[in-house]
Parts: structure tokens; sequence; C-alpha cells
């Protein structure tokens, strides 16, 4: 290798070593709360089977405006935000609570369809929703408004650095060889076997990590999820998604700012299931968070095998009128890759096994953090200078 290279192979150990270092538990911090959370829909489910489900009756269900007027009934069971229905005669409604005066929210609560009567609260609810915000925020104030969000960002930005200068310095004579590249060396000891593990278990998981770094910038930063959108999707879409962020309002008319602090779910229920005609599986019905009308809407097809495939739909809920439907069938492919941006982050677009690779992908972040940091207080060792030996004194010395 010539000097240039040599200078230059130099650089780029000394850009992997620095940004391995800063980040290193950082790095493991937000991979271990990723690997927790990837079977979270699964555990919940086993969790919670006794309280999901209930015993179908010939009665007709209660329309949601009727639950939650029974619900609210209760003491101190706060403002309902959302309600998730379902086609299931035997599925009981999930109720979501809105944040309270001091910015809490209390968990969500399975009712009876039927009677509104509370089958329990998730378990598990509150676990998870502490490691998500350890994930996403690292549990500093504000949430997507503090400090944390960026700080992931940047974070995952250093190791999209860290795989690119570590694939190059890496980057084997025999480039052909599978062995050379995916064979670890476990006859080495000390810091061959570290070099051997961090090096070939890091060529293993890298795609891995350039997916979840790339979708997990969507979470962290603005403008790159501007750039996102502006480059897979159609030119209207685009600028539709790009504009400022208001509260959605339907057209004001006489009357209609009374009418809006008694907006309800049931003219939004009607209206989605004869707009779905019975091809949901559930459906989630979320109050305006202003002074606005119209209620949110997300419409699981049956067909559904990810969370993200769905449709999205605003609908007035004093007129029951459709203010915007977005169909997921109607997307183009580059439109669907931002749909399912969180399911490709986590691994689920390819399933369980998707699911499972990722999660052990994230769960060997620490080791790339310990051999790492042995790798360079070895090469520190190694680099600083013998002491020479003292000579023997001489009587009169």
């Amino acid at each position: 290798m010539s000097r240039v290279g040599h200078t230059i192979k130099a650089g780029l150990h000394q850009i992997h070593s620095i940004a391995g270092l800063v980040l290193a538990l950082l790095l493991a911090l937000i991979a271990l709360t990723g690997a927790i959370m990837s079977f979270e829909d699964e555990i919940g489910d086993y969790l919670n089977s006794g309280i999901m489900q209930v015993a179908p009756r010939q009665t007709p269900a209660l329309m949601p405006d009727t639950l939650v007027a029974r619900l609210q009934e209760m003491p101190d069971i706060g403002k309902v935000a959302s309600v998730t229905l379902s086609s299931d005669p035997a599925a009981a409604v999930r109720v979501r609570f809105d944040r309270d005066e001091q910015g809490g929210r209390r968990g969500s609560l399975y009712v009876d369809p039927y009677d509104a009567r509370v089958l329990g609260a998730p378990r598990g609810e509150g676990f998870f929703v502490t490691v998500r915000q350890l994930h996403r925020w690292l549990l500093i104030p504000g949430e997507a408004k503090g400090w944390g969000r960026p700080i992931t960002g940047i974070a995952a930005i250093g190791l999209i650095v860290m795989l690119i200068t570590g694939l190059v310095l890496r980057w084997p004579r025999r480039a052909g060889s599978v062995k050379m590249w995916l064979k670890p060396n476990l006859g080495l000891s000390g810091r061959g076997l570290h070099r051997s593990l961090h090096a070939v278990i890091g060529t293993w998981v890298l795609p891995v990590y350039l997916v979840m770094t790339l979708t997990g910038l969507w979470y962290s930063f603005d403008w790159y999820k501007d750039g996102v959108v502006w480059l897979l999707s159609r030119p209207e879409v685009s600028a539709a998604k790009m504009q400022p962020k208001m509260a959605a309002k339907a057209p004001r008319a006489a009357g209609r700012d009374e009418q809006a602090r008694q907006v309800g779910f049931d003219r939004a229920w009607t209206t989605i299931q004869r707009e779905e005609a019975g091809r949901f599986s559930k459906v989630l019905l979320a109050l305006p968070n202003g002074p606005g009308t119209v209620i949110r809407i997300r419409s699981w097809p049956k067909d559904s095998t990810l969370d993200t495939t769905r449709d999205e739909l605003r609908i007035d809920a004093i007129s029951g009128q459709v203010i915007s439907a977005e169909r997921y069938a109607d997307k183009t492919f580059g439109e669907k890759i931002i749909a399912n941006v969180l399911d490709i982050h986590r691994g689920a677009f390819l399933g369980w096994p998707g699911k499972l690779a990722f999660m052990i992908a994230a769960a060997l972040m620490p080791l790339f953090s310990v051999t790492g940091i042995l790798l360079y207080l070895s090469r520190r060792k190694l680099r600083r200078p013998a002491q020479p030996p003292l000579g023997r004194l001489v009587p009169g010395e």
C-alpha cells in the first residue's frame, strides 16, 4: 500500500475509533431497547389474551359515544382520546385517554363492547411505553420536542460513519473469499480474537444496521423526512405532506363552535362502516387534538399483515362527511415504503424471521462496544513506549 493509502487508512481508523468511543454506550442503549420492543405486539397479545376477547352476543354492540359516556361515569377515568373498534364480534374495544393538565397520561383499557364493562388494563403497556421513550428520546423531558430526538439522530449518523469506515478498513486482500468476509477466527485469543469478532460479526449485521439507521433517521430529523418524501412520493403527495402541520378543521358553519365542544365518534363510525363495507379488521378513531371537528381514522384491511398497512381517513364528526381518504392500495411503490417505515425499521416487513434477525442484530450491539473499547485500549498499550531498564548503581554513584 502506498504512503497516501496508509495515511487515508490511518485517518479512517481514527474517525472510526473516535466515533465508536463517543457513541459506544449510547448506541448499545438504543439498540438494546429496540431489541426489547421487537416482539412487543406478540408479547402484549399473549399477556392480555384474557381481556382482549369477549363472548359474542345476539344484541348489537354499543355505539362508541354510548360506550364512552358509560365509561366516563366512572370516577377519575380521564378524557377519552381514541377508541379501537373491530369487525370481530368477539373483540374487546380498546380505549386510550388524553393527557391530563400535568401532561401525564393514564394507561389504556379494554372494554366490553356490549355493556361498557371494563375488562382490565393491558399488562406490560407501561413497561413498553418507558422502553419506547428511552429508545426514541432517552427519557429526556420534552419527548419529540426535546433534545432526545436529535441526539438519537446524531447517534444514528455516527453509526453510519462507523459502518462505512469499518467496511473500508477491513476490506481483505482476497475480497472474493466468502471465508475471509464471514468466518471469525475463534482459534485466536486476546486482541486477535477481539478484532476477528468485531470485524466479522460486524460484516454480518452491517446490512441490518444500515436499514435500521436509515429508517431511524426518519423519526429524528424533519429535513430528512421531507427529503425522503420528496424523493419517493408523487409531486402532489410530496407537496401536501410537507405543508406546515395545522389542526384539521372542517368548514365553519353557524353554531359550529358549540357543536365542536360535543364532538363524538358516532357519525364517523357510521360513515366508516358504510365506506369500508366490512373490508376492515379494526378501526382506530381519534378525536381532534385542538378545537376542530375532524376525526382521524386508521383502518386496517382484513388481509393486512403489517401494522403500517392501513388506510388513513379524515371524517367530520358533525356531518359525517369524508374530508380526505388516503388508501394504501392507491399508493405508489415509493409511497408504500414511506408508509411502512416503522415495519422496515424493525424488520417486520420480512415477517417474524425478519423481526427475529433484526432483534438479534440489535442485541449484538454491546459486543461491538466492548470489543471496540478493548481494541482501543490494547492499541494504546502497544503504542506506549517501553521504559528503558534502569542500570545497576555502583558504589560511589
